[in-house]
């Protein structure tokens, strides 16, 4: 439960229709299996203490007797457990049969929760038997020896307030008003489903959407249980299929046909920072609330973070995010060169990725608006540490895009500008590559405005994070394709062009500047190898675009960005590593906001942007000091 990682699981159990006594045995061993695992959180299935399928038998006393038996039964022994167990039980009330989620907790019964959407179509007739408790929100029920509160209800632990959980019961998804919808506006992060959903052809993927989606919308955890083997074939079939989702996206799911317990955490506080984010994300005063007191332990995390949070995984899925993001970036350039009539377009070429990348949407954008490809202007400005890898890849990618290609020697500009100011050459400090930089700069906006022309930014937003640029030196353009297109996935969409372009010489030019190691080149070499490394200076991008996104996207603590870093990167990277180059990002992060509160325009293409008309404002003065002590007493643990 540390940094609001709730251990949660959804188990599917084998059963025996109408044999209560058996299922009781096997939720209890389900329980004490969690509890070993530190499950806090457990959703078993809908009715699955007498079956789902038990037909005209749920009419029967007896049957209804010994639920409640065995409900009785399963309280006192989870006396020693430390997981909420939520089991399906049918309960009489009010004279009525209802269909319910029973709480269960160190020996009681925190809530009853009844079923609000009654499903009588098809292959479901549950109406025969149940009724709904849609609306019943203050009401008690006695079982199992005791008084407890039946109805809608949000259950809220006392220890960590953003630990809050409701439960709906299968069809309450399925409906266009779910009571999720009223159980998260009221604080519940997590929602549990116990469901007795059959499975035909098509469904499971629908259900797998269905639960995603949901999760996304009301901006929780959903952990969802399914009814599987042991229940009635007569008419149906169920297989089992279990989900943990978490805002949009699928945690883990069951294999189906297989009952099984599958595991998760789900983190309460990034929800909590998402819903606090999100302005329009409906809040309420909860009508009813069960506090419990599971007290917060350690737990091992089992869920993976992606190494890479910027770039799908899944190949195809990437190469569909690249083709939409250059597409993304093109459309906004060619609006921006619409709107100022400009007759050209002006891009410093280096012959690394990011000008590289510029460049190819620059291609794109004038593609599809009908200007001639010789219209791009492609400048290069050898100095001090320009090699002949990257101003030959520059010279190549050009010719072979069609663009016109201008080589423009900035070294005695630099050499003057030096004697200017009274700058030794020998001194190769910030003045001396900082110069160069601004120097192109103004080269490249001279060419534009004599062209009639825009310049167009090549830095990225990792560059943008760390302000690994030069304030209005490469900082500044006309407009900043790349601005919002992290340095991880600027590889991704170089190499996706590179293998889809169908240009020999213009592939095998983007695949050497892969191979480039990635540097600004103002150092001299004394030979033909790069001198400077970025990754040397600053660290490795890889890490720095992790810690970019869970700070900025998800609002993670340092303490929980180093704890999910070091998981992630184990093997790769040390604690001492890791631990060093997340204080160099939040020391330059911070520090370096000037650069970013005035920033050219350009497109937002993923969920995190640092833009200041945009998503992220902060005062270039605002102070590090609680973010990096956070990080000192860990160094000192």
């Amino acid at each position: 439960m540390k940094d609001g990682f709730i251990k949660c699981a959804a188990a599917t159990l084998q059963i025996e229709v109408g044999d209560c006594d058996f299922n009781a045995e096997k939720i209890i061993g389900l329980m004490k299996k969690a509890d070993a695992e530190g499950v806090k959180l457990l959703a078993l299935p809908e009715l699955c203490l007498s079956g789902y399928s038990c037909g005209d038998l749920f009419l029967q006393d007896t049957l209804l007797d010994g639920a409640e038996k065995a409900l009785e039964r399963i309280v006192d022994k989870s006396k020693r457990i430390d997981t909420v167990a939520v089991v399906g039980v049918p309960l009489r009330n009010f004279g009525k049969l209802f269909n319910c989620a029973a709480v269960i907790y160190k020996g009681d019964i925190l809530g009853v929760v009844p079923k609000s959407y009654i499903p009588n179509y098809g292959e479901f007739y549950e109406g025969r038997y149940f009724v709904s408790g849609d609306g019943l929100t203050a009401s008690e029920i006695v079982v199992a020896g005791r008084t407890c509160p039946f109805g809608r209800m949000i259950f809220r632990n006392t220890y960590i307030g953003e630990y809050t959980f409701g439960a709906e019961i299968c069809e309450d998804m399925w409906t266009a008003h779910s009571p999720s919808v009223e159980l998260t506006s009221q604080g519940a992060n997590v929602i549990l489903n116990l469901s007795a959903g059959n499975e035909i052809a098509g469904k499971r993927e629908y259900r797998r959407t269905l639960v995603a989606a949901h999760s996304g919308r009301l901006c929780c955890g959903y952990v969802y249980a399914n009814a599987g083997e042991g229940e009635s074939t007569g008419d149906a079939v169920f297989a089992g299929h279990d989900l943990i989702a978490e805002c949009g996206n699928i945690l883990c799911e069951s294999k189906l046909f297989e009952n099984s317990m599958i595991i998760s955490e789900i983190d309460v506080k990034k929800i909590a920072y998402e819903r606090r984010k999100v302005n329009t994300f409906c809040a309420e005063e909860a009508r009813r609330v069960v506090y419990f007191d599971q007290k917060p332990q350690e737990c091992t995390i089992t869920r993976n973070f992606a190494p890479a949070p910027f770039v799908p995984q899944c190949e195809n899925e990437r190469n569909d995010r690249c083709e939409l993001i250059l597409n993304i970036q093109s459309q906004g350039l060619k609006k921006r060169v619409l709107h100022a009539r400009s007759k050209t377009m002006v891009v410093g070429l280096s012959g690394g990725l990011d000008s590289a990348l510029a460049l190819l949407v620059m291609i794109k954008a004038a593609d599809a608006m009908g200007m001639e490809r010789k219209n791009i202007i492609a400048v290069t400005m050898p100095c001090f540490g320009t090699t002949k890898r990257t101003k030959s890849n520059a010279q190549l990618l050009a010719e072979g895009l069609g663009v016109t290609f201008k080589s423009i020697d900035i070294t005695k500009s630099v050499e003057r500008h030096f004697e200017d100011i009274g700058q030794s050459k020998e001194d190769m400090d910030v003045t001396y590559e900082n110069a160069q930089a601004r120097e192109r700069t103004q080269v490249l906006m001279d060419v534009a405005n004599k062209e009639g022309g825009l310049v167009v930014g090549t830095g990225d937003l990792s560059e943008l994070a760390l302000g690994w640029a030069t304030y209005n030196g490469d900082h500044m353009s006309m407009y900043g394709v790349n601005a919002s297109v992290p340095k991880t996935l600027v590889r991704y969409l170089v190499k996706y062009y590179a293998d889809t372009c169908g240009n020999g010489q213009v592939s095998d030019a983007l695949y050497d500047i892969l191979a480039t190691p990635v540097s600004p080149e103002l150092l001299p070499s004394g030979g033909d190898e790069i001198a400077q490394q970025t990754e040397n200076i600053v660290g490795p991008y890889e890490l720095h675009d992790f810690f970019l996104y869970y700070i900025v996207r998800w609002g993670y603590s340092p303490n929980k960005v180093l704890r999910i870093a070091n998981k992630t990167f184990e093997g790769k990277y040390d604690r001492k590593t890791v631990l060093k180059w997340l204080q160099s990002f939040y020391k330059r992060f911070f520090i370096q906001q000037f650069k970013r509160s005035c920033v050219p325009d350009g497109p937002k293409v993923g969920s995190v942007a640092l833009s200041p008309r945009g998503d992220w404002r902060m005062p270039s003065d605002a102070n590090s000091h609680l973010w990096l002590k956070e990080l000192e007493e860990l160094d000192i643990q």
